[in-house]
């Protein structure tokens, strides 16, 4: 396409134009260049439009070119060669080193940044990085210092016979058995905000206001069948030894016949007498432990996860009613297209693992008592 004088565009092109024209995630010059095209289209002169954009003419030539030429990714600026920084290799490998340690405490950083990393270098070894080049140096080496996460080591004496036992279920579960994995997500909170939400328009992002009330809370029991993936749920005002044992019961209800295997962790709603009892009237139902502060071990807690994500977390509830029917509705869309998480970590991968964080540790407190 070669935009002439007079240009007819189609009603997709003049939407895409629009778009870049007020987005605000475009930039202001990328902006303008939409403007000129539709500008033209519009029958304006050339003379015109130079004016209205505050460009030369030729410029107004330069912008219907390139779009005639290449659609919106004319628009767009193109990447400009610029000389290669040339970086002393001892210079890089102090980078490197640098950026796998937390910063000198004499700095007062809790982590890098690529500008503090570039500054840092200027100011110990007197030699001159671009930000951009300590960005791309980890990038090329997989370093992002400003994520983070969290890590828990179990104390349990008997974690790697609970690791095995469980990873054994999910890798290879007994023939004919039933793996279910079933925990609480407690304290789930009904937040509406204190304005109406602004739903996703055609170029700008859902809205909501920071601020919100609180309606109540409630408690959701969840099976997740592991080997189909499919979900059973239920809400109650409070999680108590009595709520956990009618929900098991009915989890274990459309199984009848069958060994089911029960993943869950160490809550003493678990072991209440009323569960230890009912457990040794039904000998077919077994219960496997989660190490102690190891529950990520329990699908279950995935799935929690993604229902936090996809339903809870951005949700408006003008009551705990409310919250509970899409809860239930969520649960009723996720069982329609269920499928098993794929569980691919064996026993003793996790438990290397687990070694070599545990010799971290150690070699940490080592060097700190020194």
């Amino acid at each position: 396409m070669v935009l002439a004088d007079s240009v007819e565009l189609t009603t997709g092109q003049r939407a895409e134009l629009q778009a870049l024209v007020y987005s605000p995630d475009v930039a202001a010059t990328v902006a303008t260049r939409a403007r000129i095209v539709l500008w033209c289209v519009e029958g304006r002169q050339k003379k015109d439009v130079a004016v209205l954009a505050g460009v030369s003419r030729p410029t107004v030539d330069l912008w219907l070119e390139r779009y005639g030429a290449e659609g919106l990714a004319g628009l767009l600026d193109r990447p400009r060669g610029a000389a290669r920084e040339q970086v002393p290799a001892s210079v890089r490998a102090r980078i490197l080193a640098l950026s796998r340690t937390s910063p000198p405490a004499s700095t007062g950083l809790s982590h890098w940044s690529s500008r503090e990393m570039a500054a840092f270098i200027a100011r110990t070894e007197g030699v001159s990085v671009s930000y951009h080049y300590v960005a791309k140096l980890w990038r090329d080496n997989g370093i992002r210092p400003h994520r983070h996460g969290t890590f828990k080591v179990s104390k349990d004496p008997e974690f790697a016979e609970k690791v095995a036992d469980i990873v054994g279920l999910y890798l290879a579960p007994p023939g004919g058995a039933v793996v279910l994995s079933i925990d609480e997500k407690t304290q789930i909170q009904a937040l509406d905000r204190t304005q109406p939400l602004l739903p996703i328009d055609f170029d700008a992002t859902e809205k909501r206001t920071h601020d919100y009330v609180r309606h109540g809370t409630t408690n959701l029991f969840a099976a997740l069948n592991v080997g189909t993936g499919e979900v059973l749920g239920e809400c109650t005002p409070s999680r108590d030894g009595a709520s956990f044992l009618a929900f098991l019961k009915k989890a274990v209800q459309p199984h009848a016949g069958k060994d089911v295997h029960v993943v869950l962790d160490n809550l003493s709603t678990h072991t209440t007498p009323e569960v230890m009892a009912w457990l040794a009237d039904n000998p077919h139902v077994r219960f496997h432990f989660t190490p102690k502060g190891s529950s990520w071990i329990n699908q279950i807690e995935t799935w929690f996860g993604i229902i936090t994500r996809q339903s809870i977390r951005r949700g408006t509830f003008t009551s705990v009613k409310v919250l509970i029917k899409q809860i239930r509705d969520y649960i009723t869309h996720w069982n329609t297209t269920a499928k098993p998480f794929t569980w691919t970590a064996t026993a003793d991968e996790i438990l290397a693992k687990v070694r070599l964080v545990q010799s971290n540790i150690k070699k940490l407190v080592d060097n700190n008592a020194k």
